[in-house]
Protein backbone atom coordinates (compact mmCIF):
# COMPACT_ATOMS: atom_id res chain seq x y z
CA UNK A 1 0.00 0.00 0.00
CA UNK A 2 2.72 2.46 -0.95
CA UNK A 3 0.20 5.13 -2.00
CA UNK A 4 -1.85 4.74 1.21
CA UNK A 5 -0.76 6.58 4.34
CA UNK A 6 -2.13 6.13 7.83
CA UNK A 7 -2.79 9.42 9.63
CA UNK A 8 -5.04 8.29 12.48
CA UNK A 9 -4.49 8.66 16.21
CA UNK A 10 -4.58 6.59 19.40
CA UNK A 11 -6.69 7.64 22.39
CA UNK A 12 -5.06 6.38 25.59
CA UNK A 13 -7.17 8.45 28.00
CA UNK A 14 -10.73 7.46 27.08
CA UNK A 15 -12.52 5.45 29.77
CA UNK A 16 -15.92 4.84 28.15
CA UNK A 17 -16.40 4.55 24.40
CA UNK A 18 -19.74 6.00 23.29
CA UNK A 19 -20.28 6.84 26.96
CA UNK A 20 -20.88 3.21 27.96
CA UNK A 21 -18.29 0.66 26.78
CA UNK A 22 -15.27 0.14 29.02
CA UNK A 23 -12.09 0.36 26.94
CA UNK A 24 -9.11 -0.43 29.19
CA UNK A 25 -6.84 -0.63 26.14
CA UNK A 26 -8.00 2.72 24.75
CA UNK A 27 -9.25 3.37 21.22
CA UNK A 28 -7.92 4.20 17.79
CA UNK A 29 -9.54 6.67 15.43
CA UNK A 30 -8.32 5.75 11.98
CA UNK A 31 -7.83 8.09 9.05
CA UNK A 32 -6.09 7.35 5.75
CA UNK A 33 -4.74 9.21 2.73
CA UNK A 34 -4.44 8.02 -0.86
CA UNK A 35 -1.74 10.02 -2.65
CA UNK A 36 -2.19 9.93 -6.42
CA UNK A 37 -2.68 12.52 -9.16
CA UNK A 38 -5.51 13.59 -6.86
CA UNK A 39 -5.24 13.24 -3.10
CA UNK A 40 -8.06 11.85 -0.97
CA UNK A 41 -8.24 11.86 2.82
CA UNK A 42 -10.56 9.31 4.45
CA UNK A 43 -12.39 10.65 7.49
CA UNK A 44 -11.36 12.87 10.36
CA UNK A 45 -10.88 11.88 14.01
CA UNK A 46 -12.27 12.68 17.46
CA UNK A 47 -12.33 16.38 18.34
CA UNK A 48 -9.68 16.03 21.05
CA UNK A 49 -7.04 15.09 18.47
CA UNK A 50 -7.43 17.96 16.00
CA UNK A 51 -3.82 19.16 16.03
CA UNK A 52 -2.21 15.72 16.13
CA UNK A 53 -4.33 14.60 13.16
CA UNK A 54 -3.74 17.74 11.07
CA UNK A 55 -0.01 17.47 11.77
CA UNK A 56 -0.09 13.84 10.62
CA UNK A 57 -1.66 14.96 7.34
CA UNK A 58 0.87 17.75 6.83
CA UNK A 59 3.71 15.32 7.47
CA UNK A 60 2.53 13.00 4.71
CA UNK A 61 1.53 15.63 2.15
CA UNK A 62 4.69 17.77 2.16
CA UNK A 63 2.83 21.06 1.61
CA UNK A 64 0.42 19.58 -0.91
CA UNK A 65 -3.31 20.16 -0.47
CA UNK A 66 -5.84 17.33 -0.53
CA UNK A 67 -8.44 17.32 -3.28
CA UNK A 68 -11.08 15.28 -1.45
CA UNK A 69 -12.22 14.47 2.06
CA UNK A 70 -14.23 11.26 1.94
CA UNK A 71 -16.81 10.90 4.69
CA UNK A 72 -17.48 7.26 5.48
CA UNK A 73 -19.41 7.82 8.70
CA UNK A 74 -20.71 10.89 10.54
CA UNK A 75 -20.44 9.69 14.13
CA UNK A 76 -18.52 12.47 15.92
CA UNK A 77 -15.47 10.33 16.70
CA UNK A 78 -14.90 10.37 12.92
CA UNK A 79 -16.46 13.66 11.82
CA UNK A 80 -15.75 16.21 14.55
CA UNK A 81 -12.83 17.79 12.70
CA UNK A 82 -14.51 18.32 9.33
CA UNK A 83 -14.72 22.09 9.79
CA UNK A 84 -11.19 22.25 11.20
CA UNK A 85 -10.01 20.40 8.10
CA UNK A 86 -11.84 22.87 5.83
CA UNK A 87 -10.29 25.79 7.71
CA UNK A 88 -6.90 24.30 6.84
CA UNK A 89 -7.79 23.14 3.31
CA UNK A 90 -10.72 25.31 2.13
CA UNK A 91 -10.60 24.16 -1.49
CA UNK A 92 -11.08 20.49 -0.67
CA UNK A 93 -14.23 18.81 -1.99
CA UNK A 94 -16.18 16.80 0.58
CA UNK A 95 -17.46 13.44 -0.68
CA UNK A 96 -20.35 11.64 1.00
CA UNK A 97 -23.92 10.45 0.82
CA UNK A 98 -26.99 12.66 1.02
CA UNK A 99 -27.42 11.46 4.58
CA UNK A 100 -23.87 12.48 5.48
CA UNK A 101 -24.40 16.04 4.26
CA UNK A 102 -27.70 16.29 6.12
CA UNK A 103 -25.86 15.25 9.28
CA UNK A 104 -23.09 17.80 8.63
CA UNK A 105 -25.75 20.50 8.64
CA UNK A 106 -27.19 19.13 11.88
CA UNK A 107 -23.80 18.84 13.58
CA UNK A 108 -22.15 22.06 12.44
CA UNK A 109 -25.23 24.20 11.64
CA UNK A 110 -23.90 25.08 8.21
CA UNK A 111 -24.13 24.02 4.58
CA UNK A 112 -21.14 22.81 2.59
CA UNK A 113 -20.78 24.43 -0.84
CA UNK A 114 -17.89 22.41 -2.20
CA UNK A 115 -19.31 18.90 -2.08
CA UNK A 116 -19.78 15.77 -4.16
CA UNK A 117 -22.87 13.77 -3.26
CA UNK A 118 -22.43 10.13 -4.20
CA UNK A 119 -24.75 7.16 -4.30
CA UNK A 120 -24.29 3.41 -4.41
CA UNK A 121 -21.96 2.37 -7.24
CA UNK A 122 -20.64 5.85 -8.09
CA UNK A 123 -16.97 6.13 -9.00
CA UNK A 124 -14.23 8.70 -8.37
CA UNK A 125 -10.93 8.55 -10.21
CA UNK A 126 -7.76 9.79 -8.50
CA UNK A 127 -5.32 8.66 -11.20
CA UNK A 128 -4.20 5.06 -10.76
CA UNK A 129 -6.70 4.64 -7.97
CA UNK A 130 -10.32 4.30 -8.98
CA UNK A 131 -12.70 4.51 -6.04
CA UNK A 132 -16.10 2.83 -5.94
CA UNK A 133 -18.60 3.95 -3.32
CA UNK A 134 -20.80 1.33 -1.68
CA UNK A 135 -23.62 2.48 0.55
CA UNK A 136 -23.94 0.50 3.78
CA UNK A 137 -26.94 2.00 5.55
CA UNK A 138 -27.33 1.15 9.24
CA UNK A 139 -23.90 -0.38 9.55
CA UNK A 140 -24.46 1.17 11.97
CA UNK A 141 -25.77 4.67 11.08
CA UNK A 142 -27.96 5.34 8.02
CA UNK A 143 -25.45 7.50 6.10
CA UNK A 144 -22.58 4.99 6.18
CA UNK A 145 -20.69 4.11 3.02
CA UNK A 146 -17.76 1.88 2.21
CA UNK A 147 -15.17 2.79 -0.41
CA UNK A 148 -13.42 0.22 -2.59
CA UNK A 149 -10.09 1.04 -4.19
CA UNK A 150 -10.00 -0.98 -7.42
CA UNK A 151 -6.26 -0.44 -7.91
CA UNK A 152 -5.00 -1.93 -4.64
CA UNK A 153 -8.12 -3.97 -3.81
CA UNK A 154 -8.67 -2.16 -0.52
CA UNK A 155 -12.03 -1.88 1.24
CA UNK A 156 -12.38 1.18 3.46
CA UNK A 157 -15.08 -0.29 5.68
CA UNK A 158 -16.17 2.54 8.02
CA UNK A 159 -16.99 1.07 11.46
CA UNK A 160 -17.40 -2.46 10.10
CA UNK A 161 -14.53 -4.78 11.12
CA UNK A 162 -13.53 -2.35 13.86
CA UNK A 163 -12.49 -3.26 17.38
CA UNK A 164 -11.75 -1.70 20.75
CA UNK A 165 -8.14 -0.86 21.67
CA UNK A 166 -5.35 1.36 20.42
CA UNK A 167 -3.19 0.13 17.57
CA UNK A 168 -0.30 -0.59 19.91
CA UNK A 169 -2.34 -2.22 22.70
CA UNK A 170 -1.65 -5.73 23.91
CA UNK A 171 -3.82 -8.19 22.00
CA UNK A 172 -3.20 -11.46 23.83
CA UNK A 173 -6.69 -12.78 23.11
CA UNK A 174 -6.54 -12.02 19.39
CA UNK A 175 -8.55 -9.73 17.13
CA UNK A 176 -11.89 -11.47 17.61
CA UNK A 177 -12.29 -10.87 21.35
CA UNK A 178 -12.57 -7.08 21.30
CA UNK A 179 -13.97 -7.05 17.74
CA UNK A 180 -16.80 -9.30 18.93
CA UNK A 181 -17.58 -7.11 21.94
CA UNK A 182 -17.48 -4.06 19.66
CA UNK A 183 -19.73 -5.69 17.05
CA UNK A 184 -22.47 -6.95 19.36
CA UNK A 185 -22.48 -3.83 21.51
CA UNK A 186 -22.54 -1.32 18.66
CA UNK A 187 -23.41 -2.90 15.31
CA UNK A 188 -25.19 -6.08 16.41
CA UNK A 189 -28.77 -4.82 16.22
CA UNK A 190 -28.39 -4.41 12.47
CA UNK A 191 -27.59 -7.94 11.34
CA UNK A 192 -29.90 -7.74 8.31
CA UNK A 193 -28.14 -4.59 7.13
CA UNK A 194 -24.69 -6.13 7.71
CA UNK A 195 -25.75 -9.11 5.62
CA UNK A 196 -26.81 -6.73 2.82
CA UNK A 197 -23.45 -4.95 2.96
CA UNK A 198 -21.53 -8.23 2.93
CA UNK A 199 -23.49 -9.30 -0.14
CA UNK A 200 -22.55 -6.07 -1.93
CA UNK A 201 -18.83 -6.66 -1.41
CA UNK A 202 -18.87 -10.45 -1.86
CA UNK A 203 -17.83 -10.29 -5.52
CA UNK A 204 -15.01 -7.80 -4.96
CA UNK A 205 -11.37 -8.87 -4.88
CA UNK A 206 -10.37 -7.62 -1.44
CA UNK A 207 -6.75 -7.84 -0.27
CA UNK A 208 -6.96 -5.36 2.62
CA UNK A 209 -9.66 -4.00 4.91
CA UNK A 210 -9.13 -0.54 6.44
CA UNK A 211 -11.64 0.05 9.25
CA UNK A 212 -12.16 3.24 11.24
CA UNK A 213 -11.17 1.50 14.50
CA UNK A 214 -8.54 -1.13 15.11
CA UNK A 215 -5.84 -2.60 12.90
CA UNK A 216 -5.67 -2.77 9.13
CA UNK A 217 -6.60 -6.33 8.16
CA UNK A 218 -4.51 -7.93 5.42
CA UNK A 219 -4.04 -11.56 6.41
CA UNK A 220 -6.54 -14.38 5.86
CA UNK A 221 -9.48 -12.05 5.24
CA UNK A 222 -11.83 -15.02 5.05
CA UNK A 223 -11.46 -15.33 8.84
CA UNK A 224 -12.84 -11.83 9.44
CA UNK A 225 -15.48 -12.03 6.73
CA UNK A 226 -16.73 -15.41 7.96
CA UNK A 227 -17.01 -14.14 11.53
CA UNK A 228 -19.00 -11.13 10.38
CA UNK A 229 -21.23 -13.44 8.37
CA UNK A 230 -21.84 -15.65 11.42
CA UNK A 231 -22.40 -12.71 13.77
CA UNK A 232 -24.79 -10.90 11.44
CA UNK A 233 -26.85 -14.06 10.94
CA UNK A 234 -27.19 -14.32 14.74
CA UNK A 235 -25.77 -17.81 14.62
CA UNK A 236 -23.75 -19.19 17.56
CA UNK A 237 -20.04 -19.02 16.98
CA UNK A 238 -19.14 -21.77 19.48
CA UNK A 239 -20.82 -24.37 21.64
CA UNK A 240 -21.05 -23.47 25.30
CA UNK A 241 -23.21 -22.06 28.08
CA UNK A 242 -23.28 -18.43 29.17
CA UNK A 243 -24.71 -17.90 32.65
CA UNK A 244 -25.91 -14.41 33.59
CA UNK A 245 -27.21 -13.93 37.10
CA UNK A 246 -28.01 -11.55 39.93
CA UNK A 247 -27.81 -12.58 43.58
CA UNK A 248 -28.79 -10.43 46.56
CA UNK A 249 -27.71 -12.60 49.49
CA UNK A 250 -25.64 -15.25 47.74
CA UNK A 251 -28.14 -18.09 47.45
CA UNK A 252 -28.75 -17.66 43.72
CA UNK A 253 -24.99 -17.41 43.21
CA UNK A 254 -24.57 -20.69 45.11
CA UNK A 255 -26.98 -22.36 42.68
CA UNK A 256 -25.10 -20.91 39.71
CA UNK A 257 -21.75 -22.12 41.00
CA UNK A 258 -23.22 -25.58 41.48
CA UNK A 259 -24.53 -25.58 37.89
CA UNK A 260 -21.18 -24.30 36.63
CA UNK A 261 -19.37 -27.13 38.43
CA UNK A 262 -21.67 -29.77 36.92
CA UNK A 263 -21.35 -28.33 33.41
CA UNK A 264 -17.56 -28.25 33.63
CA UNK A 265 -17.54 -31.83 34.87
CA UNK A 266 -19.54 -32.65 31.73
CA UNK A 267 -16.84 -30.90 29.61
CA UNK A 268 -19.13 -28.02 28.64
CA UNK A 269 -17.56 -24.59 28.25
CA UNK A 270 -19.09 -22.13 30.74
CA UNK A 271 -18.92 -18.33 31.03
CA UNK A 272 -20.41 -16.76 34.17
CA UNK A 273 -21.36 -13.11 34.69
CA UNK A 274 -22.64 -11.37 37.79
CA UNK A 275 -24.71 -8.67 36.09
CA UNK A 276 -24.42 -6.32 39.05
CA UNK A 277 -20.61 -6.40 39.00
CA UNK A 278 -19.32 -7.59 35.64
CA UNK A 279 -19.19 -5.71 32.35
CA UNK A 280 -22.57 -6.06 30.64
CA UNK A 281 -20.91 -5.76 27.22
CA UNK A 282 -18.79 -8.82 28.01
CA UNK A 283 -21.91 -10.71 29.06
CA UNK A 284 -23.68 -9.68 25.86
CA UNK A 285 -20.67 -10.77 23.80
CA UNK A 286 -20.67 -14.27 25.28
CA UNK A 287 -24.46 -14.57 25.12
CA UNK A 288 -24.12 -14.17 21.35
CA UNK A 289 -20.94 -16.19 21.05
CA UNK A 290 -22.31 -19.41 22.60
CA UNK A 291 -25.40 -21.43 21.80
CA UNK A 292 -26.94 -21.74 25.28
CA UNK A 293 -27.86 -19.09 27.85
CA UNK A 294 -28.93 -19.32 31.49
CA UNK A 295 -30.73 -16.36 33.09
CA UNK A 296 -30.95 -16.49 36.88
CA UNK A 297 -32.39 -13.77 39.10
CA UNK A 298 -34.43 -12.96 42.17
CA UNK A 299 -38.02 -11.88 42.37
CA UNK A 300 -37.84 -8.16 43.17
CA UNK A 301 -40.72 -5.72 43.64
CA UNK A 302 -43.07 -8.24 41.99
CA UNK A 303 -40.75 -8.29 38.99
CA UNK A 304 -37.05 -9.10 38.52
CA UNK A 305 -33.83 -7.57 39.79
CA UNK A 306 -33.05 -4.35 37.86
CA UNK A 307 -29.72 -5.53 36.42
CA UNK A 308 -31.41 -8.57 34.91
CA UNK A 309 -34.22 -6.44 33.49
CA UNK A 310 -31.63 -4.18 31.84
CA UNK A 311 -29.72 -7.14 30.43
CA UNK A 312 -32.82 -8.78 28.95
CA UNK A 313 -33.81 -5.42 27.44
CA UNK A 314 -30.35 -5.29 25.86
CA UNK A 315 -30.77 -8.79 24.42
CA UNK A 316 -34.11 -7.77 22.92
CA UNK A 317 -32.69 -4.51 21.51
CA UNK A 318 -29.90 -6.48 19.81
CA UNK A 319 -32.25 -9.06 18.21
CA UNK A 320 -31.06 -12.02 20.27
CA UNK A 321 -32.19 -15.25 18.59
CA UNK A 322 -31.35 -18.84 17.59
CA UNK A 323 -30.40 -19.97 21.11
CA UNK A 324 -31.54 -22.27 23.93
CA UNK A 325 -32.41 -20.44 27.17
CA UNK A 326 -32.81 -21.78 30.70
CA UNK A 327 -34.46 -19.83 33.52
CA UNK A 328 -33.69 -19.89 37.24
CA UNK A 329 -35.57 -17.82 39.82
CA UNK A 330 -35.28 -17.18 43.53
CA UNK A 331 -38.07 -15.96 45.79
CA UNK A 332 -38.61 -16.44 49.51
CA UNK A 333 -42.33 -16.01 48.94
CA UNK A 334 -44.46 -15.67 45.78
CA UNK A 335 -41.55 -16.24 43.35
CA UNK A 336 -42.41 -14.89 39.90
CA UNK A 337 -39.08 -14.06 38.25
CA UNK A 338 -39.36 -16.95 35.76
CA UNK A 339 -42.82 -15.78 34.71
CA UNK A 340 -41.57 -12.23 34.21
CA UNK A 341 -38.49 -13.36 32.25
CA UNK A 342 -40.61 -15.61 30.02
CA UNK A 343 -42.90 -12.69 29.26
CA UNK A 344 -39.96 -10.50 28.31
CA UNK A 345 -38.29 -12.99 25.97
CA UNK A 346 -41.38 -14.61 24.44
CA UNK A 347 -41.12 -12.59 21.22
CA UNK A 348 -37.46 -13.39 20.53
CA UNK A 349 -36.96 -15.36 17.31
CA UNK A 350 -36.17 -19.07 17.32
CA UNK A 351 -35.63 -19.39 21.05
CA UNK A 352 -35.95 -22.82 22.69
CA UNK A 353 -36.81 -22.63 26.39
CA UNK A 354 -35.65 -25.49 28.59
CA UNK A 355 -38.54 -27.44 30.04
CA UNK A 356 -36.94 -27.39 33.49
CA UNK A 357 -37.48 -24.06 35.25
CA UNK A 358 -35.56 -23.93 38.49
CA UNK A 359 -37.34 -22.19 41.39
CA UNK A 360 -35.33 -21.55 44.56
CA UNK A 361 -37.31 -20.78 47.69
CA UNK A 362 -34.74 -18.69 49.55
CA UNK A 363 -31.82 -20.98 50.44
CA UNK A 364 -30.09 -23.49 48.21
CA UNK A 365 -30.60 -27.06 49.45
CA UNK A 366 -31.11 -30.63 48.28
CA UNK A 367 -34.45 -29.91 46.58
CA UNK A 368 -32.87 -27.12 44.55
CA UNK A 369 -29.86 -29.29 43.71
CA UNK A 370 -32.24 -31.87 42.24
CA UNK A 371 -33.74 -29.17 40.02
CA UNK A 372 -30.29 -28.05 38.87
CA UNK A 373 -29.36 -31.66 38.02
CA UNK A 374 -32.56 -31.96 35.96
CA UNK A 375 -31.69 -28.74 34.15
CA UNK A 376 -28.19 -30.04 33.50
CA UNK A 377 -29.64 -32.81 31.34
CA UNK A 378 -31.08 -30.19 28.98
CA UNK A 379 -27.95 -28.03 28.88
CA UNK A 380 -25.28 -30.69 28.27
Amino acid sequence: MKDIKYVGVNDYDIDLFEGQFVVPEGMSYNSYIIIDDKIAVFDTVDKGFKYEWLNNIKRELNNKAPDYLIISHMEPDHSSNIMSFLDEYPRTTLVGTVGAFNMIKNLFKTDIDNKLVVKDGDMLNLGKHNLKFITAPLVHWPEVMFTYDEYEHILFSADAFGKFGTLDSEDDEGWACEARRYYFGIVGKFGTQVQAALKKVSNLEIDTICPLHGPVLDDDLSYYLNLYDTWSKYEPEDKGVTICYTSVYGNTKEAIMYLKKLLEEANVHVSVFDLARDDEAEALEDAFRYDRLVLATTTYNQSIFPYMKTFIDTLIEHNYQNRKIALIENGMWAPMANKVMKGLIENLKNITLCDTEVSIKGGFGDFEKDQIRNLLKELK
